[in-house]
């Protein structure tokens, strides 16, 4: 999914920079090096910070991935591509679907027509 800055808070780049340091410049999932050859795919790492939305708020409710102002330490971890798309597969699989559907549309191949009805 493309980066949409306007959901991240103003400081995102001080807050991405002092993830991917606590981290040592690794993945916190497989230990990959930022800059580095990536052991199981080989392509160089590009350490990027993700939103977990497993960890807990104070008053027990869950994070959300999708909260990108939720910046606690806790909810961040950086995490090279593989983990990071593994991380997000199943958003990444609907908005496909979804372009997907919408470039159908645009080229006329499918009728814009509410979901349930049957054509006749």
């Amino acid at each position: 999914m493309p980066f949409d800055r306007a959901k991240y808070p103003a400081n995102w780049p001080d807050i991405s920079r002092r993830i991917r340091e606590r981290a040592g410049q690794r993945c916190e999932w497989c230990g990959a090096r930022n800059g580095q050859p990536h052991p199981i795919t080989g392509s160089r790492v590009v350490l990027t910070v993700a939103h977990l939305g497993t960890p807990h708020y104070p008053d027990g409710s869950l994070g959300s991935k999708q909260d990108k102002l939720d910046c606690r330490d806790e909810n961040l971890a950086a995490l090279c591509q593989l983990h990071h798309f593994s991380l997000d597969r199943d958003d990444h699989i609907l908005h496909a679907a979804e372009t997907r559907r919408l470039k159908k549309i645009a080229a006329g191949q499918l009728e814009l027509m509410p979901e349930g009805e049957a054509r006749t």
